[in-house]
């Protein structure tokens, strides 16, 4: 647990609760989670609270804290007590909501509310939404960062799982939808990472539709540019397909288990030579297993994917569940590199197929798309996806419509506003 204690900090403070410490930013929910505490830092006197659900993040505390008024870091234990769940099941509540609620965080919480006079509040993930029941925080003006749809990718996991997952999975998204239903109802604004994610969200009849919009996730293109000097991890005489995410996410492992086992032995016998490399942090035990296959390799944890997607043929997203937007996609766009992606993939992301990337969601196309690509086909594709991410991906253009939604008032206007310009 860390606390700072607030120095002579003359801006207003700001509550901001996230259910995953926000660096480093090196998977998708902790990129955009730091780009905004790092944002709201220049603007506020932010006071965090958050989790660790990874021991390696400790070694970041002090980073994050320099970015803080005040803040508490906590381990985020594993599964709640039992007594937690069973008052979620029998309460007809979402089994989220007890994974991230500790007594001594909302003490924490109604605490730095009440001695500070915190009048507004950032809510990142809908799990840190159940703390806006806090007596203290009765009055906040609240903006809730969603990111993607929970609910939905509960929904998606149902359909592949058996029973009793496929109920309890349901149940969760079914259950879960309704309290991010009474988060927006909750919030003066609710926000997603893309259009596409933002309209999914009003489509289930949500109440009080016109407070939901959306920001774009950001890349750097400067960190995140196409450099023939980064050393090759690959032989000169390598032609490697490259998956870069954390491996402990369910949907990446998902991707990366159905291409190595169903694609790539397809694309292994017309193409002998060719690699397929999983880089990514923490993997899955069946993640580890796919090592034994020909040509796969899993690397874990890199201090730099970079060298992986310069020196690759292609990066590949083959995911089959998805919500939100890939930032694994958009960064191999802004390498200049091939994209290999799914229809589930691309969500969120206008870029069309045979211009910025290829769409591919069968055996047979991606097995067409890499031939083409090993003769030598599409030498435009990539510098046409990074012209794109770097036109309509960018974090100064995105923030600010987050400091604006935190302004009382502001809210319904901005939202009408910024949905003819961008929700289409």
């Amino acid at each position: 647990m860390a606390i700072q204690q607030p120095g002579n900090d003359l801006r207003e403070p700001l509550l901001l609760l996230c259910h995953r410490i926000p660096y480093p930013p090196d998977k998708g929910d902790k990129i955009r989670s730091f780009h905004l505490l790092n944002y709201l830092s220049e603007q506020y006197a932010v006071c965090l609270a958050t989790f660790v659900d990874d021991p390696n993040d400790w070694q970041y505390q002090e980073v994050v804290e320099s970015y803080c008024h005040r803040s508490l870091i906590l381990p985020r234990r594993g599964l709640p007590h039992l007594s937690a769940l069973l008052a979620a099941l029998y309460g007809n509540q979402p089994l989220t909501l007890p994974l991230y609620f500790r007594r001594d965080l909302a003490n924490w919480i109604t605490s730095v509310v009440t001695e500070l006079g915190i009048t507004r509040a950032l809510i990142y993930s809908s799990g840190m939404g159940q703390y806006l029941k806090l007596p203290a925080l009765s009055e906040l003006h609240a903006v809730v960062d969603f990111v993607d749809v929970d609910s939905d990718k509960w929904r998606q996991y149902a359909e592949t799982k058996v029973w009793p997952l496929s109920w309890l999975y349901r149940r969760e998204a079914r259950t879960l939808l309704e309290f991010e239903k009474s988060l927006n109802r909750r919030s003066a604004a609710s926000l997603f990472v893309s259009a596409a994610e933002a309209e999914m969200f009003r489509s289930l009849q949500v109440p009080e539709a016109k407070r939901v919009s959306h920001y774009n996730n950001g890349v750097d293109g400067r960190y995140f540019c196409p450099d023939d000097r980064l050393p090759n991890p690959f032989k000169p005489d390598q032609a490697a397909l490259v998956f870069t995410g954390a491996m402990d996410y369910w949907p990446n492992i998902d991707a990366v288990v159905g291409f190595a086992k169903e694609v790539f032995p397809v694309l292994l016998k017309q193409h002998p030579e060719l690699l397929f490399y999983i880089v990514g942090s923490n993997p899955d035990r069946s993640v580890k297993q796919l090592a034994v296959l020909p040509n796969v390799f899993v690397t874990g944890r890199v201090p730099d994917v970079r060298p992986y997607l310069q020196h690759s043929l292609a990066a590949v997203a083959p995911l089959r569940v998805a919500r939100g937007i890939q930032n694994k996609v958009l960064e191999a766009m802004a390498m200049a590199r091939p994209v290999l992606v799914s229809p589930a993939g691309l969500e969120g992301i206008p870029a069309i197929d045979g211009q910025h990337v290829l769409l591919a969601g069968s055996a047979e196309v991606i097995s067409q798309r890499v031939a083409e690509l090993i003769e030598g086909d599409w030498q435009n594709l990539g510098l046409n996806g990074r012209e794109l991410v770097l036109e309509q991906f960018s974090w100064s253009a995105s923030l600010p419509l987050v400091d604006k939604l935190l302004q009382r008032g502001a809210e319904i206007k901005l939202m009408d506003e910024k949905r003819a310009l961008h929700d289409y």
